[in-house]
């Protein structure tokens, strides 16, 4: 049976940033960290070993995999620092039109800091994504 590795865990979110070696990422994690808190409400928790995750959802494919996954959330890797919204959004577009400089996959939307963003858009697509998945995932609110 497959384990799914990115589970949340205890460990400390203020720790991991503080290990950051680059002080603008680590700047960023910061401001990422009181963005997300106050825009959803949730505290903040490790997801595994490098994933800072807000909330969380149980889902069920019609496959039978199933699991819990953060609703949002970010991790400052050592490339670019990964923002984890809602799959399946057909709204998610719209907003990263006017989001600044990015690069986008399925699940991660990546940038390089966060002075390259506009902050209003990034909460926008943090609330879209919780109302998405709260709407599909019912059972979790």
């Amino acid at each position: 049976m497959y384990e799914l590795k990115t589970k949340e865990n205890d460990n400390s979110v203020l720790e991991f940033i503080e290990r950051i070696d680059n002080s603008r990422k680590k700047e960023d994690a910061y401001r990422l960290l009181d963005i997300f808190s106050e825009t959803t409400g949730y505290d903040a928790k490790m997801w595994g070993p490098s994933i800072i995750g807000f909330g969380s959802y149980h889902y069920k494919y019609k496959t039978g995999h199933e699991g819990d996954a953060p609703l949002v959330g970010f991790s400052p890797r050592k490339a670019k620092i990964s923002l984890y919204f809602a799959t399946g959004d057909p709204n998610r577009e719209k907003l990263l039109d006017t989001f600044g400089k990015h690069t986008s996959g399925k699940a991660c939307v990546y940038i390089n800091q966060m002075a390259d963003i506009d902050e209003s858009v990034l909460k926008q697509l943090i609330l879209q994504s919780v109302t998405y998945l709260q709407t599909i995932y019912t059972e979790n609110h």
